[in-house]
């Protein structure tokens, strides 16, 4: 197909008339409000549960004190811009990053595809992570791809480096990190 797009106001147009956005329109955005950009289509975020918090949390510590012991060259974030892709057209704040190339870091965040990256799924935004993200993350070339699903208590993994197909985990049991030899994660507290 081809598309011709020309520049209107912030964003660009594409033939048909669909708005595709870049990077610029999320730098615009209030205060306080937060969006995330794939293939130049926006995503408004919703504000984070309780559950949700509380499991950033809980992961957060695990990994930022595994990496820390082990005097690791990576580093863990939450929720940082990452321009996936480094480019106008892809930017997502994942709730957990592990990226492992201080080169790609910069005040703004991370600019290309992090080492690891960890969603947990909320109702809202189900199809983006187990869809949209997922397709997003495989083409940028992120290594590993954990979703974190607190209603159904179980982890789908994707293990991009070896192109397995998903596992999949209960909250039941300590759950293996493919980037790191030794690093098992717990979430039996949100059991």
């Amino acid at each position: 197909m081809d598309t011709i797009m020309k520049r209107e106001e912030s964003f660009m147009v594409m033939e048909g008339g669909k708005k595709l956005y870049t990077v610029a329109d999320i730098e615009a955005l209030p205060p306080g409000e937060k969006a995330e950009l794939i293939d130049g289509e926006m995503f408004v975020m919703d504000a984070p549960t309780i559950t949700h918090q509380r499991i950033l949390g809980e992961l957060h510590v695990q990994i930022y004190m595994y990496i820390k012991n082990n005097k690791g060259p990576c580093e863990v974030f939450i929720s940082p811009g990452v321009y996936v892709k480094d480019d106008i057209y892809n930017y997502v704040e994942p709730d957990i990053t592990v990226i492992c190339k201080d080169e790609k870091l910069d005040e703004k965040g991370c600019h290309g595809a992090p080492d690891w990256v960890i969603e947990i799924a909320s109702p809202s935004n189900k199809y983006m992570d187990y869809g949209r993200k997922l397709m997003l993350y495989q083409s940028a070339g992120v290594r590993e791809y954990w979703i974190v699903d607190p209603a159904k208590k179980i982890v789908t993994i994707y293990d991009f480096e070896h192109e397995d197909g998903p596992e999949i985990h209960s909250f039941t049991e300590p759950v293996k990190v493919g980037i790191y030899a030794d690093l098992y994660l717990d979430l039996s507290t949100f059991l």
